[in-house]
């Protein structure tokens, strides 16, 4: 018997011409090697911290437009395929060298909460879970979409099932006031991610299909970084200072790490200083104190740029662009400044929102377009916020974190800004700091741009109209969730009636009436809301993009709940 086991894993996380990273958590110090049936391999030591050990191996060498299996394993011992399992092989699958013209599919959703939940909650089946059982039973590698793209709350953090909260009751030493039924500390973390990810069908999904995830608040906490008071609210707790730390260094191990290509895998330098640490607990120690410090830094662009980590990132897949997007470790909470990414952030985004592609897909784990009603709410309550008058401002803030009044509509100026960058996208004019809707050279604009989202609980299709008529490439909103949770039943109403014309008129006149100006777009639902779990994919075959929405029925598989072309081109 080897003398380290597989603990979790192997994730497939990119694919990246003819190399793929492939992550494991071992039980031990060990050699990770993964070696393909084609003749590919890539060996890495582990390494440690917090007395966990963990690896990710660049494998190269792969052949282009091709698919083949892999093993894994651990100090020359073979640990990966488990051969009880009765799994499909675990299989790494390449595009052609020129893959402009090869279809690109994206299945999406967040919000993922443990098979311990359902038992405990009476959950409806698991979407990921179903999604798993179907590839199985099709043995044909190109049927596998080409990437998993998880939109948060991948781990709860706050909302913990029977059998982490039996671990936590048998810890002797947690911090003062530590709240009982949540995790804090790192090695509390990594038992989340072990009950999830050793899932049997979710670990073989993960080890064959490629993903790239972004946080949301449960992997630390709900509301997480809602406003400047609710942050200085956490900052009192004396448990919140690990929590805080623990969340960021376990999920950028692992999360975050995976999401990088290996070429910007080398170039990080907290892998660097972690890989040269012999225990690289300190690094990471250090690490999530001072990102989380970082945000305060985030309305100074330059002082921000000097010491920011930077949680988003970018792809290109074929002709498709994705951006994924930190919705919430550096968000603007000043008071009458907010903005949900920093102005370097901004910068950046801006920077990859410019390109030659046909499709045009930004990641957000909060929807971008809410249903209207909700939405005047929130812009509604932050302009209260900002009031001068002290009890306002106090109220107003109670009713935002009673009511969760945080998202992209509660910062509108991050709001409008994305609104008037894909109007210039869609239009075909440039879409630089300070350009104006029609100034500029003309370019082709690109055939859909789509937001994927999560966090709400319900799932629907909604297209964005804007009053600049130039506007030519549809803009949609995507959003998919849950996967495995629900809404509490009392909710599914209001969120229904949000959609409807007199609620959503009633609330924009509401947030006209205390001086919010009106939005240069709107937007229509063309399907939905789904309460169900599900799982969505987002398909572009040349310039054209539909996107499909599953649920799962009672006995566990999926069906289709809606069905949606999103480009007006073939």
């Amino acid at each position: 018997m080897p003398s380290s086991r597989l603990l979790i894993g192997p994730l497939l996380r990119r694919v990246v011409g003819t190399r793929a990273t492939v992550w494991v958590e071992t039980s031990a110090p060990a050699v990770v090697t993964v070696r393909t049936a084609g003749g590919a391999t890539g060996s890495a030591p582990t390494f440690s911290a917090y007395d966990h050990h963990y690896a990710i191996v660049v494998v190269a060498g792969l052949a282009p437009d091709s698919a083949t299996t892999y093993e894994v394993l651990i100090d020359d011992e073979v640990a990966w395929p488990v051969p009880e399992s009765g799994f499909p092989p675990s299989v790494i699958r390449t595009r052609a060298v020129d893959d402009r013209d090869q279809p690109v599919s994206l299945i999406f959703g967040s919000c993922r909460e443990t098979t311990q939940h359902a038992t405990a909650r009476k959950l409806p089946p698991d979407a990921l879970d179903a999604y798993a059982r179907r590839l199985m039973a099709d043995p044909d590698p190109a049927a596998r979409p080409d990437l998993l793209v998880l939109l948060g709350d991948q781990v709860y953090a706050d909302v913990t099932s029977p059998t982490v909260r039996r671990l936590l009751r048998r810890r002797r030493r947690r911090p003062k006031g530590a709240p009982a039924t949540q995790v804090v500390s790192f090695d509390e973390y990594t038992k989340l991610y072990l009950e999830s990810w050793r899932d049997p069908e979710i670990r073989w999904l993960l080890s064959t299909v490629p993903s790239v995830m972004i946080f949301d608040d449960h992997e630390v906490i709900d509301d997480w970084n809602t406003s400047a008071w609710w942050r200085a609210d956490m900052r009192e707790q004396p448990w919140w200072a690990e929590r805080i730390r623990s969340g960021l260094t376990s999920y950028w191990v692992y999360q975050h790490l995976g999401n990088l290509s290996p070429d910007e895998i080398a170039a990080d330098p907290v892998y660097a200083k972690v890989t040269a640490a012999e225990d690289a607990t300190g690094v990471l120690h250090e690490f999530g104190d001072r990102v989380d410090k970082e945000a305060d830094l985030a309305h100074d662009t330059e002082r921000w740029r000097a010491v920011q980590y930077q949680w988003s990132y970018a792809l290109d897949l074929g002709r498709t662009r994705l951006v994924m997007l930190d919705n919430r470790s550096s968000r603007v909470l000043e008071s009458g400044n907010r903005a949900m990414l920093p102005p370097g952030e901004w910068s950046w985004f801006l920077d990859r929102a410019h390109g030659v592609y046909d499709h045009l897909v930004v990641g957000a784990s909060l929807p971008w377009l809410l249903p209207p009603g909700i939405h005047h709410v929130e812009t509604w309550n932050e302009r209260l916020a900002d009031s001068r008058r002290p009890w306002v401002a106090s109220l107003s803030e109670r009713i935002r974190r009673a009511c969760d009044l945080e998202h992209w509509g509660a910062f509108r100026r991050s709001f409008d800004a994305l609104a008037e960058l894909f109007a210039r996208l869609g239009s075909g004019t440039p879409a630089g700091p300070g350009a104006r809707v029609g100034a500029g050279p003309a370019y082709a604009p690109p055939a859909s741009i789509s937001v994927l989202s999560g966090d709400v609980h319900h799932s629907y299709v909604a297209r964005a109209r804007f009053a600049d008529r130039s506007v030519r490439t549809p803009v949609h909103q995507l959003t998919c969730s849950p996967i495995h949770n629900q809404v509490p039943a009392g909710m599914r109403p209001l969120m229904r009636l949000g959609w409807h014309p007199g609620p959503a008129g009633a609330a924009r006149a509401l947030a006209r009436s205390a001086g919010v100006p009106r939005s240069s777009v709107r937007w229509k639902k063309l399907a939905g809301p789904y309460f169900g779990n599900a799982v969505a994919t987002l398909t572009h075959r040349g310039r054209s993009a539909e996107v499909v929405i599953e649920g799962t029925t009672g006995d566990g598989h999926l069906r289709t709940v809606a069905r949606q072309q999103l480009s007006d081109q073939a």
